[in-house]
């Protein structure tokens, strides 16, 4: 870059040095000309009146100097000529032409063999003469070459000036560059140009950052899933092979034989409930893919879900609300309405009372679930949601449950991009809502 940074800076400023060079030259010999031909014609204002005044006494002994006098006729033929004794009919020469016809003419004319250019200036006498004045003029080329030791020079000073300057000009561009900290783009100071590109690059590392923290996350959250679901299938199994193993002995009276098998059958039920848990969270983290969207009501799926609870221990459950028509997957609506309704009597007390209440809203539809149960301390709230996360364990083994009920809860209203909030406090019981955004048919509320 920096490399690429000095020839830049060097064809740039010896690109301007020749431009500059040729400019000046060009300017400054048109000036000149200029300032020449005025000197021509002051002279030829003089020598008019000397040859008026005096005929061709004037001419006699006349000293030119560097100017050449032409003295011509009225019919274009040469009366004297300092330069040469005699000479063709001058009236087709322009500055003649001109004189005879206004009183004065100019013209320059360039000589390709001499590489010089003449200037001329004439004026018309008062007898119809025409007397002319004329110089010779070098021209930019045989200038150029005239002076070509001091041009070269004046070129290699300001060659090395340029190469010196290119470098340091470089070098002072590129170091805020090369001292850019990366790894903390915002803290150095460098070129406000490029504020923009350091702001995106801090913004792409904080992203990586955050994915990064959030594979770590996803890392220990299934390797505290493999090592849960080992430890919640290692129990069961190990009760259903001691059972096993005593009946297969012989070691189990008769009429314990029942209350064996019926162990066995309730631990194998406890796996196979975990496995299904554990199928359908694997489902909702892809997406709940392949499953139908379809009209439901979900005031429905809550009558039906109370019914397939009953009123256990005691706890009576009632559903309130009205007809509320979501646009959603049945099963996901179903399970979310389900389990939470199954831990709030899981966990409520002898007597207690669960309503579940649907409620349609402007731009959606809430669900809450209500229980008077033993409430949820308010440092364990934010861990409810997790996998296997239990807040009594003591009692989570009485009542039974996987342990993967409320994450699945969570991954299905995140399918259908709901939200949900939680309260609760000890012995106060626990409400939980959720709420599921617009848009469902509006047309069935009207039905």
């Amino acid at each position: 870059m920096t490399k690429r940074i000095f020839r830049s800076i060097l064809l740039v400023a010896l690109a301007v040095l020749s431009a500059s060079g040729l400019l000046i030259m060009g300017v400054l010999y048109g000036y000149f000309s200029d300032v020449q031909q005025a000197q021509l014609g002051m002279q030829l204002e003089l020598a008019a009146r000397g040859a008026e005044a005096q005929g061709r006494d004037f001419f006699e002994g006349f000293q030119p100097g560097d100017y050449r006098i032409t003295w011509v006729g009225p019919k274009g033929e040469v009366l004297f000529d300092s330069h040469s004794p005699g000479g063709e009919n001058h009236m087709e020469r322009e500055e003649i032409r001109e004189a005879m016809e206004s009183g004065r003419g100019e013209s320059r004319r360039y000589s390709d063999t001499l590489l010089e250019r003449a200037l001329y200036t004439a004026r018309r006498l008062d007898d119809g003469s025409v007397l002319r004045l004329s110089m010779s003029q070098r021209s930019v080329f045989t200038l150029l070459l005239g002076m070509a030791q001091p041009i070269c020079i004046v070129f290699i000073i300001a060659t090395g000036l340029s190469i010196f300057f290119a470098v340091r000009l470089s070098r002072h561009i590129v170091r805020p560059l090369a001292r850019l900290d990366l790894d903390h783009p915002l803290e150095g100071k460098g070129y406000r140009e490029i504020a923009p590109l350091l702001s995106r690059i801090h913004s792409q590392q904080e992203e990586l950052k955050r994915k990064r923290r959030e594979l770590e996350r996803a890392g220990q959250a299934r390797r505290e899933f493999t090592a849960n679901v080992s430890h919640e299938l290692k129990t069961p199994l190990q009760s259903i092979s001691g059972y096993a193993e005593l009946l297969e002995n012989g070691m189990v009276k008769p009429e314990d034989i029942p209350a064996f098998g019926g162990r066995i059958y309730r631990e194998s039920q406890r796996m196979v409930r975990l496995v299904e848990d554990i199928i359908s969270l694997s489902h909702l983290d892809e997406g709940a893919k392949g499953m139908d969207w379809t009209e439901t009501d979900l005031y429905e799926l809550a009558l039906q879900a109370a019914g397939g609870l009953g009123n256990r221990g005691d706890v009576h459950i009632e559903v309130k609300g009205e007809r509320a028509p979501i646009l959603g997957i049945p099963q996901l609506l179903y399970s979310i309405v389900y389990n939470l309704s199954d831990n709030a009597v899981k966990y409520n007390l002898p007597g207690g009372r669960v309503d579940i209440i649907v409620r349609p809203e402007k731009d959606g539809v809430r669900l809450t679930v209500k229980d008077t149960g033993i409430g949820i301390p308010k440092s364990e709230q934010e861990r409810i949601f997790e996998r296997f996360y239990r807040v009594d364990k003591s009692r989570s083994k009485e009542v039974g449950g996987t342990g993967l009920g409320l994450s699945i809860v969570k991954h299905a209203v995140m399918v259908h991009q709901g939200e949900i909030s939680l309260w609760s406090a000890p012995g106060e019981g626990t409400v939980v809502e959720v709420f599921f955004p617009a848009p469902f048919p509006h047309n069935l509320l009207n039905s």
